[in-house]
């Protein structure tokens, strides 16, 4: 007698389960995060360098998006963010410092941002060349001819 009870009472909890509603917002209306830029170069550095990076984002979507984490791949790069909720049409940044020493040549330091916007794995990343610390500077193609 017990199991039939007990058999009856776990088969109405599925049934009844499974009737219930979701709440999940349909994609939509859901907040949706549009960097104004995913790469940020910075050319050869030397080894031992700080640069930082700033990524502005907007949101385009209908809901507020809340960034949950933003993740680097390795601990020379440390990423800031807002734990406040972008309200649709607002803007934020997100702010990255890669540290180069100890790294040599290539750099493509990846950050991954994770929302509960409809695009809610995002990524970005900085790029850069480490040269040596003693190696000669180079030359700056934006920089006015002496004459």
């Amino acid at each position: 007698m017990k199991k039939i009870a007990l058999l009856t009472g776990l088969f109405l909890a599925i049934v009844f389960g499974s009737n219930a509603q979701t709440t999940e917002t349909p994609a939509e209306n859901l907040g949706e995060i549009e960097f104004e830029k995913i790469s940020q170069e910075f050319g050869d550095i030397k080894q031992g360098q700080v640069v930082n990076a700033t990524f502005k984002f907007k949101n385009k979507g209908k809901s507020p998006v809340i960034l949950s984490n933003v993740q680097t791949t390795c601990g020379c790069t440390v990423p800031q963010w807002t734990r406040d909720p972008i309200a649709p049409g607002k803007t934020a940044e997100i702010n990255a410092t890669f540290n180069s020493s100890g790294k040599m040549g290539q750099q493509n330091k990846v950050i991954t941002v994770f929302s509960n916007a409809k695009n809610s794995q995002t990524q970005v990343s900085i790029v850069c060349n480490v040269v040596p610390a003693d190696a000669p500077a180079a030359p700056n193609p934006t920089a006015a001819p002496k004459n």
